[in-house]
């Protein structure tokens, strides 16, 4: 199973047709959320005098997101926005390599049964219970090639290999398998 994945596009619309412009999105969350693997969406502008508005929605993985990029529903209502949309930009995230992106929004549209970012102490914790065992890994395998070396060094040789492996394997794991813990449902094993 692939990542889950995240797609934000950027959209341009005259500020005076921001009324269709919410009930459009609107329209398109509701019907991507009846498609198997939709975990939310949202919608952010800059500000409230922007025409800049970024639609934000997530599918469990790559497969889910292909079936509501290629429905007819999809189709239908990127139709129906024409008229009055321009689109400007498109990225796909996973993992959780968009959490690091600073915010810069003042407006925030949220629907209900979107996943807001998780709680940071959740996300310390879930960091911690990848990063602690693989840097004690690290440290213990590369320890005794390195005992004569300065500290600075020491320290150096264990995040070149730490770090690419936390930001490749590690975190899109822990993320993908602390998606309960992170979002506050209820653990794999418990549900019925």
């Amino acid at each position: 199973m692939s990542d889950p994945v995240t797609v934000t596009i950027a959209r341009r619309v005259s500020v005076e047709r921001r009324d269709e412009m919410v009930a459009w999105m609107q329209a398109g969350i509701r019907l991507a959320s009846e498609f198997p693997g939709f975990l939310g969406a949202g919608w952010v502008r800059p500000s409230p005098e922007s025409d800049q508005w970024h639609l934000l929605y997530r599918f469990d993985s790559h497969e889910t997101l292909g079936s509501w990029d290629t429905s007819r529903q999809r189709d239908w209502w990127l139709g129906a926005g024409e008229p009055f949309v321009e689109e400007t930009t498109i990225e796909r995230r996973t993992g959780i390599e968009g959490w690091f992106d600073p915010p810069s929004t003042y407006d925030v549209e949220q629907v209900s049964g979107v996943a807001t970012a998780p709680a940071r102490w959740k996300q310390t914790i879930t960091i911690f219970l990848m990063f602690y065992p693989v840097s004690l890994l690290a440290n213990w395998l590369i320890g005794p090639l390195t005992t004569d070396w300065e500290l600075p060094l020491k320290v150096l040789s264990v995040m070149v290999v730490t770090v690419p492996f936390m930001t490749y394997f590690g975190l899109p794991w822990i993320t993908r398998n602390m998606e309960w813990f992170l979002h506050g449902r209820p653990a794999p094993w418990r549900r019925s």
